[in-house]
């Protein structure tokens, strides 16, 4: 996956771990299987707007705050 993915996982995976929330937990509450949860935080898969308003709504955060911003996106 590209640059993006990879960078929004990153982020769903800092905040998730800031929530001290679990895989399987927020697979749970999002109702997506835990693997996949996975594969989004490696940045394997591009997800849908809607799983990211259900996981943001899971992390107690705007789903803007797991998008990564432009300057993350640049080649150095």
């Amino acid at each position: 996956m590209g640059t993006l993915a990879k960078a929004l996982g990153e982020r769903i995976r800092a905040q998730r771990k800031a929530c001290r929330i679990s895989q399987d937990a927020l697979a749970l509450a999002c109702n997506i299987d835990r693997s996949y949860v996975g594969r989004i935080e490696r940045g394997e898969v591009n997800i849908t707007v809607e799983k990211l308003y259900r996981i943001a709504g899971e992390l107690t955060c705007e789903p803007s705050y797991l998008l990564p911003q432009i300057s993350e996106l640049q080649p150095n």
